[in-house]
Order: C-alpha cells, then structure tokens, then sequence
C-alpha cells in the first residue's frame, strides 16, 4: 500500500449526495423515514469513517412497501405495453450513462471497490440494460395442439407472477442490482429490494434515478436495514411472489425455510469453492494471472471466486513462485487511488474473517508464500488484507472447503485428470470453475466432468447476460440471465378457447 497514493477527486454531485443529512426508504415512489425512525451508520471500507446514514427498516417498513409494490402491479403498471417497458429501459440507461461516475464514486466509497474497477464495469451495467430492454417484446406463450372433441382451441401465456422480493448482497451492488430490476421492468413485475447494509448508497442513488427516468410509483421500492430484520421480513411477507437472493449458503437456507409461507418462487445464488485446474501443458503467461486474479479480484468478494487452484504436479513449483511474484505486484489501496488493483474488504468484520482463515491455514499445516498480513494506511485505518498464497495445501483442510470471501488463494497439487476431477469434485458448492490446458479433449472432458453451474475454459470470470450462469449443489439454484432468466419472473397460464 502506498499512503502518498494519488486520489481521484469527487465530483461535486457525489459530495453533495453523500452530504445529505440522511438517506431515507423509497416507498410508493416517495423517500420517507423509517416508521421506527431508527438509522445507522454506512462506513468507508478504506477509512473506516462514516460516509452516509441510512433509515433503519423494519417488519413494518417492509410491509408497506409489498402493499405499495402490489397495488402498483395491479394499478396502471399492468397496463404498459412491451414497447412502452421497453422505451422506459432505454431513458433509464441513457440516465445511467449520463450519471455513471457518480454511481461508480458512490460505489467505490461505500464498498470499497478500487475506482478503477467500479469506473470499468460501466460497459456491463449498460449492457445489462440494454439487454433487458430486448427482452421486453420477446415475451410469448405458444399455441398448442389438443385431442379434445370440438372446436377448442389452446394455447399458453406467460404473465408476470407479481411482486418481488430482491435481497442484494454487498460485493458489487452497483452491477448486480440491475438481474433483479431489468428482470422486473421487461416483464411488468413490481419490487421490493433490501440492499445489504453495508453498502446501500448506490441502490439509493439508483432508485432515485429510475423515478427521474418515469418510473410508476410502487414498482421499485427500496428498504434498507438490517439483514436480521427487514431482510427476514421480506423473505417471510406472505405478500410477496419470489425472492432473488444472493448471498451465504447460511441465509439461503433460511430463505428456503421462509418461502413455505406462500411457496413462493425462489432464485438463489450462495456460496462457492470453486476449483480452478491448472495443467501442465498451460500457457503460465496467461493462467498465473488469470488464477490469480480469479481469487484476488474485487479482493475475493466473488461467489464464484476460484479460490482452488490445483497444478498439476511437474509444474507446481513454478505455478507458485510466479503466483508469490504475481500476489506481490499487485497494488492494494484506498478505493478512490486511481492505481489500486485491489480495495479494502468490506467491513472489520469480514477483515477478522479473512486473518482467521489465515491463521488457519497455517494451523492446518499449509504453507503461507506470499501475504497473509493486515496491511496499515496513514489515511485511516481501512480493512485491507494483502494477496495471499498458499501451497501445500491438502483438500480437505478447512480452507479449502470454506468460503472465505477473501483473498486467500489454495495451491493443490494433483497428478492426473481423473485426479483433478475427483477433487474438484469433493466440496458441497457447485458455483463456478476453470480448466487451464492446450488440449482441446482435456479441457472438455473436465468441463463436462465437473459438478457446477459454470466452466470456463483458459480464462476466467467472464460472464454475460445474453449467456447467464447459475449454481447447482449448495451453491443455489435459479437461471441469472438468458432466456431462463426472465421465465423465473413469469409464469405459465394455459387457455382453453370453445369456439
């Protein structure tokens, strides 16, 4: 970390928007208090000083905004034609563009993110947009054949299935907001969302700017609070169609729990271990930093993190000596130094998380090569960790099975394929995954072979919105993107005609 770093300046409208007072709930398109009127503090992650105070929401607050939601999908919304959602997504991605460095300044403030990596995910916010808003008139049922006696004729619908409940985790609201809203605004369903409390501002500034593109009141409503609270609140509110969850495997469990109240429709998106297999006929120049920064990036507050790195044993010794060189290059600093590659973790308490895996491992009898250390800063005092590595590390130890959500990456060895493949195999998650090789029929029979919802094959971490991904095993389940995306915001209504 470099205390002299050079750090971009905020704009006057991100100022002024972190200024306020407080930030309050948006409910039925208005912002108002919290009915308890509690609020709480939201910290920089780099300096750990309060940015923002944000309304505290409740069981009551979360009730308010579902009536609000569902009064909004019963009133004028259902009425919008495909055209007219589609011409409201187009206002609201030029709005997006116009205000996106304000968004990106909020965002690396509130969760830590460096500004240069808030500032380059603007191409993928807008085409999320973009994709979203073709979607709109793809929407169409089928007619079908039938053996009844008669002139009946059949066919199907898709509508909207009404309210959602969207719990947005805290490692890239910015971005991963717009699955839940795009999905809500091509289809005609209404929302309440519950951003996680450690980084609400960019939601706020969002919604604030969804009603300033036309937005009906009612169909997007934001309540933000504790996870315990308005979170559990919204999961259970018999109100409520579906819930959109990412996040733990723990809270998704509850989330399932809480569904049986109106079975409702769930997509769920939890926790990964993701193996990523490096062979030893690999292109080193590009999977040692590929592997690398699919631990270290957004410092390793990714589901789908390949935090298993297995090499393939004639080329371990290499992998890590240009894994440590790699680790320790990399730039850790304050969210707004425009050279940082990596921020802080989001909170203390995720920092003590991420030292004791360290610690851990250690324990374990895994051997630390590079980072593993609290990293300290002039400026304040932020939750910073460097890139660590270590080697020798056994599958079955502790930090290889458990999320750590950090950047903390596992080099285990293997011998052959088949041994890549069962280990790869032994974890309860099922996220993500990657397969280093110049063989074309190794890296298929890998790909084919593992237990997850996604491979990428010498490279990683991609993703799209026209291609989606989604989880299998203890990783969630529930289509994000693609066709199947949207059918999880509809359902089906089969029509018998007697002509």
């Amino acid at each position: 970390m470099n205390s002299q770093a050079s750090l971009a300046p905020l704009s006057d409208a991100t100022k002024k928007f972190l200024s306020r007072e407080k930030h309050g709930l948006w409910i039925g398109g208005e912002e108002v208090s919290a009915a308890s009127e509690k609020i709480f503090d939201t910290r920089s992650p780099s300096t750990g000083e309060v940015i923002g105070r944000l309304a505290e929401g409740g069981e009551e607050d979360i009730d308010r905004a579902v009536h609000c939601a569902r009064a909004a999908f019963e009133g004028p919304w259902s009425r919008w034609s495909p055209y007219e959602r589609q011409l409201l997504l187009y206002r609201v991605h030029d709005l997006m563009e116009k205000n996106f460095d304000q968004l990106a300044e909020i965002e690396s403030m509130d969760m830590g993110a460096p500004i240069s990596r808030t500032r380059a995910s603007k191409a993928a916010l807008l085409k999320f947009i973009l994709f979203f808003a073709s979607q709109t008139a793809t929407i169409a049922g089928e007619t079908l054949q039938n053996g009844l006696p008669g002139e009946v004729v059949t066919m199907s619908l898709k509508a909207p299935v009404g309210v959602i409940g969207g719990i947005v985790p805290w490692n890239g609201p910015l971005v991963s907001q717009w699955w839940l809203l795009g999905a809500v605004m091509a289809t005609g369903c209404t929302i309440v969302l519950k951003p996680a409390e450690d980084a609400s501002l960019s939601m706020l500034r969002v919604v604030e700017l969804l009603h300033e593109a036309g937005l009906p009141a009612g169909v997007v409503n934001v309540v933000t609070g504790m996870g315990g609270i308005a979170g559990e609140a919204l999961a259970r509110h018999p109100g409520v169609d579906r819930i959109a969850f990412t996040g733990s495997t723990v809270t998704g469990r509850k989330i399932i729990e809480a569904s049986a109240v109106n079975i409702k429709k769930l997509q769920l998106e939890l926790g990964g271990k993701s193996p990523d297999i490096i062979f030893a006929d690999a292109d080193l120049d590009k999977a040692v930093p590929g592997a690398s920064m699919g631990v270290f990036a957004n410092s390793g507050q990714i589901c789908y993190a390949g935090t298993r790195v297995f090499v393939q044993r004639p080329i371990v010794k290499e992998f890590c000596a240009r894994a440590a060189e790699f680790a320790s290059s990399v730039r850790v600093g304050h969210s707004l130094d425009v050279d940082a590659q990596l921020g802080p973790l989001i909170s203390e308490r995720q920092l003590d998380r991420v030292m004791s895996y360290i610690d851990l491992g250690s324990r374990e009898g895994a051997k630390l090569i590079c980072g593993g250390e609290r990293l300290g800063d002039s400026l304040a005092n932020g939750y910073f960790v460097s890139p660590t590595v270590f080697s020798d590390v056994d599958n079955g130890m502790r930090i290889a099975q458990e999320e750590i959500f950090g950047p903390v990456l596992s080099v285990i060895p293997f011998d052959t394929a088949e041994e890549a493949i069962a280990l790869a195999n032994q974890t309860e998650y099922g996220l993500g995954g990657a397969v280093w090789t110049r063989d074309l029929s190794t890296a298929l029979r890998v790909v084919k072979r593992i237990h997850t919802g996604m491979m990428w094959v010498n490279c990683y971490g991609v993703t799209d919105p026209l291609v989606g991904f989604g989880g299998t095993k203890h990783s969630g389940y529930g289509a994000k993107g693609g066709r199947a995306h949207l059918d999880t915001y509809l359902y089906t209504k089969t029509v018998y005609i007697n002509t």
